[in-house]
């Protein structure tokens, strides 16, 4: 019996390092390579030895997919590529390979600002400091190269991972692009908004396929489009479910409150802290800020870390088709990225005096410099962190938002948080409204949830089993989810048969199964069903005509040629749509079908009527054996 498996390697009811290996017939695909914000130890990475317990992964594994550019989705790639040792494709689009080494290297700046040897010294295989070491010296310097068709950007991971591009996977719905592994093994992507790049991708092989959302977000934003997805009807819907409990409120809302907090923070002199990640949400709350600061004519600094926002400039410029209708309209006549107001920041500025905005990054306050500020900011009441989006359990920021005001950091240190906290959900992951939205857009026999809390994800797995009648899964990481599957077989209809179909009045019901009658020919592995004419003429073949026959007894003491008038007026005054006929030799037609009567062998008052019909006929024939069976009426 054919089978779909799926393990999550990581983000088995979690959030965080996103690895899910899914073995379809006979193909092994992994999707995502994340790792674990809330961990600076091996539990930061997936557990790669489910993949297989011996031989080279490379060997087991046909490809790896990365929906996205954010580090809980491809974080764990260097360590996965040069210390796991697989050197296989891995299959992501354009802006995804262009952005995921500025990430990486971020990351590497923040870790080894915050010295390495004190966050490995209690891991006895000193493996994250290997992992660290790593990345300089696996990256390359490129040249640009100007092509119509690929874009290889000036910094690349082309020795760390050679990645295979995805064409773009635009806005604009019924544009997927299509890609062939091999040849059984297909991937299509679909537009997943959430950030630049981030893709949903569909694995078929045969007629079996898995569609994986990665991060998506149904609502489009003032950057970004909204997710889209075709009625593909896969075996299995992998979605994530980070928000699998909420329903936001309007974004107008949302944003008025946000300009507001932000407005009344820098009027009474305090400073506001936005932790952000280096793209994404950070765009869209910049160009909110930037719009407020320009109608409102404030003074006080908006800053953003050092770097990002030219490199965030540069790749919205590189990869506009990615980007929302509106962006790509006005993009010539005006740059919605180059900000008036908001300029790039120095650390200096941290202990300015005065009122001040500034973006800065990580997200989730676990590291680097939104920490760093953090901590300098958080004993003034007057000052404002707002947190625009999910944070991992393990970082600060989940931290704060617990409710925790009093702090152990390094070195044991206590830090008071006396500073006001805000939570406003600025996130790009769909909510459950979105979830269930895109589960009743791609139609799936199974859904499978990921990504998410468990509790709040058993409440979604209800709504979903209940609304859509599919089952649901939400497997824990190393749990395996086995789904068998109904094989079926693809068939071509000829154009002749389905014109004949139609001239019969019978219009096509998608939700309806239609019975069609044809000859099946199989030739090249490929099936098609042709009308008995275009077959006979195709195979060089003559026709034998089969014929279906019935016996039905009647008690009637007359002559055979009676019976038959009998019959004859019978059917006659039954049948006013059918052309009935007695012919000479005293047999009775209706259409295609044949009575004839008969006297019986051992009793004289009993006729018997040979009923025949040919397969095209058979419905009207099995009525007429019935009809016949109940007896002819009584002579007047």
């Amino acid at each position: 019996m054919p089978e779909i498996r799926v393990t999550p390697l990581g983000a088995g009811q979690d959030v965080g390092r996103s690895c899910i290996l899914v073995s379809i017939a006979g193909k092994n695909v992994m999707l995502d390579c994340g790792m674990h914000m809330g961990f600076s130890d091996d539990r930061r990475f997936p557990d790669f030895s489910y993949i297989t317990r011996s031989g080279r992964l490379t060997d087991f594994l046909d490809c790896v997919i990365i929906s996205h550019f954010h580090l809980d989705h491809c974080g764990a790639l260097p360590y996965f590529s040069e210390m796991v040792g697989y050197d296989g494709p891995i299959y992501m689009t354009q802006p995804t390979q262009a952005i995921c080494p500025i990430l990486l290297e971020d990351y590497r700046k923040i870790a080894v600002d915050k010295k390495v040897v004190e966050i490995t010294k209690h891991i006895h295989d000193n493996t994250a400091l290997r992992y660290l070491e790593l990345l300089p010296l696996s990256w390359t310097m490129q040249e640009p190269q100007s092509t119509s068709n690929a874009f290889t950007p000036p910094l690349t991971l082309w020795l760390l991972f050679p990645c295979i591009l995805i064409p773009s996977a635009c806005e604009t719905p019924g544009t997927s692009p299509l890609m062939l592994v091999d040849d059984e093994l297909e991937i299509k992507a679909y537009y997943a908004g959430h950030v630049l790049g981030a893709a949903m991708f569909q694995i078929k092989v045969g007629s079996e396929s898995v569609v994986y959302t990665g991060d998506y977000n149904m609502t489009p934003d003032r950057h970004l489009g909204a997710a889209w997805i075709d009625k593909c009807r896969p075996n299995l819907l992998i979605t994530e479910s980070t928000y699998a409990t909420t329903i936001r409120d309007s974004k107008r809302c949302r944003e008025r409150d946000f300009l507001k907090k932000v407005h009344e923070t820098v009027e009474r002199g305090g400073k506001v802290l936005i932790p952000v990640f280096a793209l994404g949400r950070a765009q869209e709350l910049c160009i909110l800020l930037e719009t407020f600061w320009e109608r409102m004519d404030l003074k006080a600094p908006i800053y953003f870390s050092t770097g990002l926002t030219e490199k965030a400039n540069h790749y919205y410029k590189l990869f506009i088709p990615w980007t929302n209708q509106k962006i790509r309209k006005t993009f010539v006549q005006r740059n919605m990225f180059e900000f008036k107001h908001i300029k790039a920041f120095d650390r200096a500025f941290a202990d300015s005096p005065g009122p001040m905005v500034v973006f800065a990054t990580p997200g989730m306050l676990h590291a680097g410099q939104s920490l760093q500020i953090f901590r300098k900011w958080a004993g003034n009441e007057k000052n404002m962190v707002i947190m625009p989006g999910y944070c991992v359990q393990g970082t600060v920021g989940h931290k704060i938002l617990s409710g925790q005001r009093k702090l152990e950091m390094e070195g044991r240190q206590v830090l008071e948080v006396k500073m006001q906290v805000e939570y406003m959900s600025f996130s790009a992951h769909a909510d459950a409204k979105g979830i269930m939205q895109l589960v009743g857009q791609a139609e799936p026999e199974n859904v499978l949830l990921v990504h998410g809390e468990a509790k709040k994800m058993e409440f979604l797995k209800q709504k979903i089993e209940q609304e859509f009648r599919v089952s649901c899964y939400m497997p824990a990481n190393g749990e395996t989810v086995t789904l068998p599957t109904s094989p079926s077989i693809p068939v071509g209809v000829s154009l002749g048969l389905l014109k004949r179909e139609m001239a019969q009045g019978l219009l096509p019901d998608a939700k309806k199964p239609r019975l069609l009658h044809g000859t099946l020919i199989m030739k090249d592995s490929n099936f098609r069903l042709v009308s008995s004419e275009q077959a006979l003429k195709e195979l060089g073949l003559a026709e034998h005509q089969l014929r279906f026959t019935c016996r039905v007894h009647l008690h009637d003491t007359r002559k055979e040629q009676e019976t038959a008038v009998r019959v004859y007026s019978h059917l006659k005054s039954v049948l006013k749509d059918h052309c009935v006929q007695h012919l000479p030799d005293g047999s009775v037609t209706v259409e295609s079908i044949l009575i004839q009567a008969a006297a019986h062998s051992e009793d004289p008052g009993t006729k018997v009527l040979l009923v025949s019909w040919t397969y095209q006929d058979e419905e009207l024939g099995s009525y007429l054996t019935s009809l016949l069976k109940k007896g002819l009426p009584q002579a007047s």
